[in-house]
């Protein structure tokens, strides 16, 4: 801990590179990725502070709309799309998901009820999974394609696509090697970007 926290208090000694951020935000991407530690949106994009809008969630799970409550999920997707007016949503998902990999394996998650019951949020089981791949790259990638088709339910993604003035992507994030590659519909395919 202590080399974070020696990092935090000197990043606050260069003020002149954030003082305009105080003026407000104009992201251009909402990015949702899972909460592992080995994601780091920034890293992988080179993006600098206000140019991603992030929600992270375990598992990348985008929550289905109208679950009948409010969720922090529905709401950033809904601000970052409606207020922020973000061009693209990105949905990333990474190899070797503890998340997806329990889903694929079938793991008995009684010991941990909130991570079950989010988890049971995924839609169907992803398919294309070994359950003896760790990376879990066949299952992660239909995962993350359940994701994006999740998002076109919520109101404010639909007209937002059908404007033409919002792009989906599906990423899969390689934690091992740093390789990124998107989903291209024409070949049905993730290819390298």
């Amino acid at each position: 801990m202590q080399p974070l926290i020696d990092h935090a208090r000197s990043f606050g000694q260069r003020p002149e590179e954030f003082a305009g951020l105080a003026a407000g935000q104009s992201p251009e991407v909402l990015f949702i990725t899972c909460s592992d530690s080995r994601v780091v949106p920034a890293l992988i994009t080179g993006a600098r502070p206000g140019q991603l809008f992030e929600l992270r969630t375990a598992g990348n799970i985008v929550p289905p709309h109208g679950a009948g409550r409010p969720s922090g999920e529905a709401a950033t997707i809904e601000y970052a799309v409606e207020v922020l007016g973000v061009r693209d949503v990105v949905v990333c998902g990474h190899s070797h998901c503890g998340a997806v990999g329990a889903l694929v394996r079938g793991d008995d998650l009684t010991a941990v009820p909130a991570v079950r019951d989010w988890l049971a949020q995924a839609a169907d089981a992803p398919a294309g999974g070994d359950p003896a791949d760790p990376a879990v790259a066949g299952a992660v990638q239909h995962h993350v394609l359940a994701q994006l088709l999740r998002l076109r339910s919520y109101p404010c993604v639909e007209r937002r696509l059908a404007e033409d003035r919002l792009r989906l992507r599906g990423w899969y994030y390689e934690v091992h090697t740093g390789t990124v590659r998107e989903h291209r519909a024409a070949t049905d395919a993730f290819e390298a970007l």
